[in-house]
């Protein structure tokens, strides 16, 4: 069976993942918080007929070989973690993070942090921020909706009044690419990740909190349709390379009869 059918069928698969990422980006343009991602691919093995150095001649080596690859496969999907525009909404829970760091809720378990930059709070019956789902934000507690207006500092204390009702912190990773996407918005902790570092906003370059603004997806829409088109074109050009392999085939097999 020719090589290049399965190298051109190796190919258009790694479009056809390429195209699923992008579409997610696109469908995201206006999710609080999203993270664009990318893709990354790496070349297969190669068929080395001959190794590069190998004596040719009496007079000589070759100089490069023969090496013929055997196609494509998706390496990495990074998520890219540069900051998204600030939207001014007026909400005093509506937060956002104006630096690296991530908000921390928790999870339903009860003993699982999930990490976020979406800041979409509210105050739910007992005083608590949450997230839309209903996850607690961490720090925050005992808010009173007869004690007057809620206020969040840059530094992450929020107040009724003169009374303080919590010191939200901010998360940080060495590795932020590492976390795992869970959905609603949502990121856990994982080994390629590091050690979550949970600090008070303004400190150790860990980024301040603004109230009253949310972080917008930072998916950039003509960015992503290019991104679109190329991959477009790499597919229709991997099927045609399979095309022309097979119509090799079909010439061959019509030679023997």
């Amino acid at each position: 069976m020719p090589r290049a059918l399965w190298t051109g069928a190796s190919g258009m698969m790694a479009q056809q993942t390429n195209v699923d990422v992008i579409a997610n980006n696109i469908a995201n343009v206006n999710t609080t918080g999203f993270k664009r991602q990318r893709t990354n691919f790496q070349d297969l093995f190669y068929d080395i007929t001959q190794t590069p150095g190998t004596k040719a001649s009496d007079l000589g080596r070759d100089p490069t070989g023969v090496q013929i690859g055997n196609g494509v496969k998706l390496s990495s999907t990074p998520r890219i973690f540069t900051a998204g525009n600030i939207e001014v909404t007026g909400n005093a829970t509506d937060l956002a993070v104006d630096g690296e760091g991530f908000f921390k809720v928790q999870l339903p378990d009860g003993t699982t942090y999930g990490y976020t930059r979406a800041g979409d709070f509210r105050v739910d019956d007992v005083g608590n921020m949450v997230t839309p789902d209903g996850y607690l934000l961490q720090g925050v507690s005992g808010i009173d909706p007869a004690a007057g207006a809620v206020t969040v500092n840059t530094r992450g204390e929020v107040f009724q009044g003169t009374t303080q009702r919590g010191q939200i912190t901010l998360t940080r990773f060495n590795n932020p690419a590492g976390l795992s996407g869970i959905g609603r918005n949502l990121f856990v902790e994982t080994v390629g990740s590091g050690t979550p570092q949970d600090l008070p906003p303004g400190t150790n370059g860990i980024g301040t909190i603004r109230s009253g603004a949310l972080e917008k997806a930072n998916v950039e829409v003509v960015t992503e349709l290019v991104n679109l088109i190329i991959a477009q074109r790499a597919y229709e050009t991997n099927s045609k390379s399979i095309k022309t392999s097979d119509q090799m085939l079909s010439t061959a097999n019509e030679i023997v009869r």
